[in-house]
């Protein structure tokens, strides 16, 4: 294992036990060599975002593709990885272990499992926690330290029911997760609810509705923004191309990047 990743873990694993942090998610080496040119002390993948990237919708990528992501973004910085495994890509706890050990090969120094099947289903808890118990040990197997973060879907997937979403997060822990998520939350009182139940760090994803500050002040320890980051990304390129398109106005082409100071000489 290269002195590159344990420098890596180590200093990703530090960020968990210090102050809390914002870890945006980049879609591909470009951006995620802006985000560490702004300052930004870690990355993490997103599913959805890099799905864009090959043309197709979150939830339809396969393992490979996300190890060689996994690989291009890590070889972008030196910031730490976290990589989005969506459910592991595969039903089975084997499959959580595989993807926590695959993507730890080409330099990622944490991950992300999930409990909802791209078939279209939530894990039972008990399965679910079993998935998280097999991507632990993986994890726990490695010659570095790697942050493993379980994450229950019950808020993007209906069924927001906070009480649910405490078990499952408390099962998580229990099972070997070094971090918990609950992507969904919305009110600062949800997430101090979950923040107040559990004894790991936890990661919130960001909402327009809420700051760093009150996200922070409800106890989160990290944040990220999932795709949003894309969107944004998108959203200006289409605003551009459609003022093109409707009214020959090319005046968005006039926008100037210091992509020498981002992206180096």
């Amino acid at each position: 294992m290269s002195h590159r990743t344990v420098r890596k873990a180590e200093t990703f694993a530090a960020l968990h036990v210090g102050d809390p942090f914002v870890i945006p998610n980049p879609w591909d080496a470009g951006s995620a060599r802006v985000l560490a040119a702004l300052g930004f002390e870690a990355l993490a993948t997103t599913s959805s975002g890099f799905a864009f990237t090959l043309g197709r919708r979150d939830g339809s990528v396969t393992l490979d593709e996300v190890v060689e992501h996994a690989a291009a973004i890590d070889r972008a910085t030196e910031l730490p990885v976290s990589v989005d495994l969506e459910n592991g890509y595969g039903a089975d706890p084997a499959a959580a272990a595989r993807a926590i050990r695959r993507v730890a090969e080409v330099g990622a120094v944490g991950g992300s499992i999930e409990d909802y099947d791209p078939a279209g289903h939530l894990y039972e808890l008990e399965p679910a926690a079993e998935r998280v118990a097999a991507a632990a040990e993986a994890a726990r197997g490695l010659p570095f330290p790697f942050v493993l973060t379980a994450r229950t879907e019950n808020h993007l997937r209906g069924n927001p029911d906070l009480e649910d979403t405490i078990a499952r997060l408390r099962a998580y822990e229990r099972a070997g997760a070094d971090a918990l998520y609950a992507p969904g939350l919305r009110e600062a009182d949800e997430i101090r609810a979950v923040c107040e139940a559990v004894t790991l760090p936890v990661n919130v994803l960001a909402v327009p509705g809420l700051s760093f500050a009150q996200i922070v002040e409800a106890g989160a320890q990290r944040v990220s923004v999932g795709g949003s980051l894309t969107w944004v990304a998108v959203k200006a390129m289409a605003d551009a191309a459609v003022a093109i398109r409707d009214d020959g106005d090319f005046s968005a082409l006039a926008a100037t990047l210091p992509l020498a100071e981002w992206l180096g000489g």
